[in-house]
């Protein structure tokens, strides 16, 4: 048994989603969303640190950490839970984040998530984008479409993370899981290698760079069908980000090219729910149309918000309705559904 595996049991008893450890402060969780100190650990000092974090390291791994100063690994607790690991180097010394990953791969049922996003596992070719900050479900949601492709499609399909998070079991779909920094040197390199290995089915954990949306809007483009993620909030802000990353002479290549691949984003954040018991998504959602095309291809970015409401006979929904819909069934606070809102406006009267 590991030392760290001891503040885990804290975590997974807390119901906790995070396990933050800092050089010269206490270890703290975060449970529903805030921080908090556990109070019976001491202050973490340099020989606590390393003694939790590099038991638990791979040899190779606590190498790479000391000379680059910042690494990312999954660590399994026996049968009991999975965590994402980052560790760094800040101002006082080291640090280190656990983010809880779900022991079994919960379902778009499971997750009480809207049916229309069973369409997107349905789709042959395309690109499909889950978005959203840091620690707003964006790997739980694309798990949950993968699974529901494993349970009733025959499909290749291919997963590029870093690290490795849901391990799916084989259903009726075969899978090839290959993990950044451990099975190859970088997203955008399992992304060449991805056109020869005859996939129905490709996930991109991260598109971070330039290199790998390229890439990954090219495999899109020739047939596969491409799941990413990517750290916005919204489906305009999404595609902007998507073009805004290539020089400008490429731009209108890639407005082409986007126009006539993507086939969905699914833009999420959490709320605290007004219980104080958990969070609830809020969903944002575009679908492909040829008004969505149209946009894109013009530069005309801002009629995306008309295309999904245009389209709410069909599953399309923004994210200030979504919170809308939570705050008129009471899950959640007027206070919070002001505050994680776009149009302030629209609910500053429930704010009070």
């Amino acid at each position: 048994m590991a030392k760290l595996d001891r503040l885990f049991d804290v975590l997974l008893s807390e119901e906790g989603s995070d396990l933050h450890l800092l050089e010269s402060q206490k270890p703290k969780i975060r449970v529903h969303g805030r921080l908090k100190e556990i109070d019976s650990e001491p202050v973490l000092d340099r020989d606590a640190m390393v003694s939790y974090l590099r038991e638990i390291a791979p040899v190779d791994r606590w190498n790479t950490f000391l000379e680059t100063r910042d690494i990312d690994f999954a660590y399994a607790k026996g049968q009991e839970a999975r965590f994402r690991t980052n560790y760094y180097f800040h101002v006082h010394g080291m640090g280190a984040v656990f983010r809880i990953i779900p022991a079994r791969v919960m379902t778009l049922k499971d997750l009480a998530l809207p049916d229309v996003l069973k369409n997107f596992a349905q789709l042959r070719s395309g690109l499909v984008l889950i978005t959203g900050p840091t620690g707003s479900g964006k790997s739980t949601t694309l798990a949950a479409i993968i699974d529901y492709i494993n349970s009733n499609e025959s499909r290749y399909i291919l997963t590029i993370e870093e690290p490795i998070e849901f391990v799916h079991p084989r259903k009726k779909s075969v899978f090839c899981q290959r993990e950044v920094g451990r099975d190859a040197p970088s997203f955008a390199e399992a992304l060449r290698t991805a056109s020869r290995q005859d996939c129905d089915v490709i996930l991109v954990g991260e598109m971070r760079d330039y290199e790998t949306i390229a890439l990954a809007v090219s495999a899109a483009s020739m047939g596969s069908l491409v799941f990413g993620t990517l750290h916005t909030n919204s489906a305009i802000k999404t595609v902007d980000r998507i073009i805004d990353v290539f020089p400008p002479e490429e731009q209108p290549k890639i407005r082409t090219m986007l126009s006539e691949s993507l086939r969905g984003v699914c833009a999420q954040i959490l709320l605290k729910k007004a219980d104080g018991k958990g969070r609830v998504a809020a969903l944002e959602i575009l679908m492909g149309t040829q008004g969505l095309a149209t946009s894109i291809r013009e530069g005309n970015t801002s009629n995306i918000r008309n295309v999904i409401q245009g389209g709410r006979g069909n599953g399309m929904q923004l994210m200030d309705d979504s919170i809308e819909t939570h705050l008129k069934a009471g899950l959640i606070t007027g206070q919070e559904a002001y505050l994680k809102s776009h149009e302030k406006e629209k609910f500053i009267k429930y704010a009070a």
